[in-house]
Formats: C-alpha cells, structure tokens, sequence
C-alpha cells in the first residue's frame, strides 16, 4: 500500500487533486492520502489536515495580513510529513507554499511530484532552480510551458490537459432550462465573478452594473452566475440564476464575462464565447506590472499566443467596456463570435486528448522511491 502526501491550497488545486486521487485508486486500491485540500479531495477519502478555506488567499497585500497563521501551518505541515512518513508526495499548484515544502523535506529522499507547475515563465523565474533541485517529478498542464521549461534544460511531462477530462453531470440542456426557468429561445448571459470571496466582493458590483447596460441593448437578456464553492455571493437581483456546477453553467450559456484564471479555459473548450477580465488590489496590480514578463491574463491567449479574447484589467474593467465587448458575443451571427469559436477548435486540439488523469497517476504510481 502506497501512502500519499498531497497539498493543495486553493479551489482549483482542490478539483484536479479529487481528480487525480479517484485515479490514482483505480489504479492502487488500498493507497491512503493526507494532506491539504478541500471537499473533493474529502470526498475521495484523504484525510484533511488543513481546509483550503484557510490556505487560499490571493495578492501581496492579502498574503502578508495572514503570514503568521500560514508559518505556523508551514511548520505543521513538514513535522507531519517527518511523522507520517509517506511514500509520495504530490504539491499541487500553490507555489509560494509548496515550493518552500520542497526545499524543507527532499533531503528525506521522498519522491516529489509537482503538478500543475509554477508560472515560471510569467514572472519569478528563479523558481526553475527550485523545481530542478527539489523535485523528482514535473508534471505541467500547457504544451506552451513544458517547451519553456526544456528550453531551460528541465525535465518535464506534459500528458494533456485535465479540462479535458471534465463532463458535465448527467442531465439535459432542457432539464437545465427548466432548472433555471430560462426561455431557450433567449440568450443567456454567464457571469463567473472569481473563485476567491475578495474577487467576487471586488468584480460583482461592476457585473451588476454591466448587466444594466447590456440589457439597454438587449432587454431580454437572462443572467446565469456561476458560483464556486465556499464563497457567499452578494445580494443579487431578483432574476439572477445561480449555477454552482460550471460545466452545466457553461454548456446552457450564449456568452460569458469570466474573471481570470482556470474558468476562461473552462469555457473556452466549451466553445462558450467569453470577454475575461479582473481587478486586483491597488498594491498586487503595482508589483503585478513590475514583475509580470508575459504580453497577456488568461491562460487562453497565452496558449494560443495572442490575443483570441478579449481582456479588460483593472481601469479598463467597466461597464461600458465589458458590454461592449459582451454584446456582438451575444448574437450567435456576429463575426467576432464566429472568430472566436474557430480560435477556441485550434485551442482544443493543441492540448491532448483525454484520459489525462489517468495517465497522471500512472506516472506518479511508477515513480521509483
């Protein structure tokens, strides 16, 4: 029986960390996990140590108001993995936590996994000699970031990626419609407002503000939220749908304003057209502007390298942008609908074919001790 470490500190992390443990035991059915994670990684047997509730803050700004309590768990975390002595440890995004775990415990002669890797290539690139140095194996989820990395001499798989291995739950586009109590015959507008409850305190106001102005155009606009879990969305208006599966969200929607970050690929290989955009605080946006090496915020244009959606930052998320950028993606015959769709085929193709997990926990399983 193999024993598995695991931590990831955010909601993302989370998803594929429950993805990737209900692969690892159809493959090793008497494994046992511990770790940091969430509900799905709960949900597929591994001991909680610490919530991501209590480990997923975002910004230079909101990271340091909570430096205390993430040192003690710091601390915690490596006296437990010296103490539970596992076979395997798997770090799963989160760098500014996990990479520090990295250099603390390799020296135990544990294999180390890191998946879903550091953007190195965005900013902070001495990470590179972190990752070489302290872990066994890297795992990286972008054609476009296994190339940097080998460029840069560094070992790394790339196996596909895992939104590839997303379904939606079993149910019908009509039951959705019914669900909501949408009219299928009009367009239906999708508001991700971020993962993060600071994100959604943050962008939600000016979505509000949006909807307003996009329904001046089209009056018979219905709203749809897609709301991540944990997070408590602000009093809405009274027409708003909630939708906390974002694979149903994105399959019943017409177009979508979607925070940056892992949704925008989400929707992309959805085929769901989608205006991204994001507001960080004052301090993050400054250090953000210094440090940032690369020309675009989601991960779809950095893929496709350029610019195949639209992105509104900071001072340029507003209103009257947002919405008109949303509109011609609303009408299913616009050409900047249509572009975007052929954007997103090429998008898909160039990021493996399914089974992604699976093959993971294949490559992890056969790590050699």
């Amino acid at each position: 029986m193999l024993k598995y470490f695991i931590i990831a500190g955010e909601f993302s992390g989370d998803y594929h960390g429950g993805k990737l443990i209900k692969a690892i035991k159809a493959i090793s059915k008497n494994s046992s996990f511990l770790g940091h994670g969430g509900d799905n990684m709960s949900s597929e047997g591994m001991e909680i140590i610490e919530h991501i509730n209590k480990l997923s803050i975002m910004g230079f700004s909101e990271v340091l108001k909570h430096l205390p309590r993430i040192k003690k768990i710091f601390d915690k975390t490596i006296d437990l993995i010296k103490t539970s002595q596992p076979d395997r440890i798997i770090l799963i995004d989160y760098p500014g936590f996990n990479l520090r775990i990295a250099k603390k415990i390799h020296h135990l002669g544990i294999p180390i996994t890191y998946f879903i890797l550091p953007q190195a290539w965005a900013w902070k690139e001495r990470r590179v000699e972190g990752l070489k140095q302290y872990c066994t194996q890297l795992i990286s989820i972008f054609p476009f970031e296994r190339d940097w990395f080998l460029k840069k001499g560094v070992k790394v798989q790339f196996f596909g990626h895992p939104f590839l291995d997303i379904k939606p739950i079993e149910t019908s586009k009509r039951k959705l419609f019914t669900k909501h109590g949408f009219d299928i015959k009009k367009p239906i507008l999708l508001l991700f407002p971020g993962s993060r409850q600071q994100e959604i305190n943050k962008h939600f106001p000016i979505l509000i503000d949006t909807v307003t102005t996009v329904r001046s155009t089209i009056p018979e606009l219905q709203i749809l939220v897609g709301q991540s879990p944990h997070t408590v969305m602000p009093k809405i208006p009274e027409d708003f749908r909630i939708e906390k599966n974002s694979k149903n969200a994105t399959i019943i929607s017409t177009a979508a304003l979607v925070a940056s970050g892992t949704a925008t690929l989400e929707c992309a290989l959805a085929k769901l057209p989608i205006v991204v955009y994001y507001k960080f605080s004052f301090l993050t946006w400054i250090a953000v502007k210094a440090l940032v090496k690369v020309p675009f915020s989601s991960i779809v244009n950095l893929i496709s390298n350029k610019e195949i959606v639209p992105e509104l930052l900071q001072k340029d998320m507003t209103s009257k942008k947002l919405s008109e950028k949303i509109i011609p993606l609303l009408n299913k015959n616009s050409k900047d609908r249509i572009n975007m769709l052929n954007n997103f085929s090429s998008l898909s193709k160039s990021l493996g074919k399914t089974g992604v997990y699976n093959k993971i926990a294949k490559s992890i399983i056969t790590q050699k001790s």
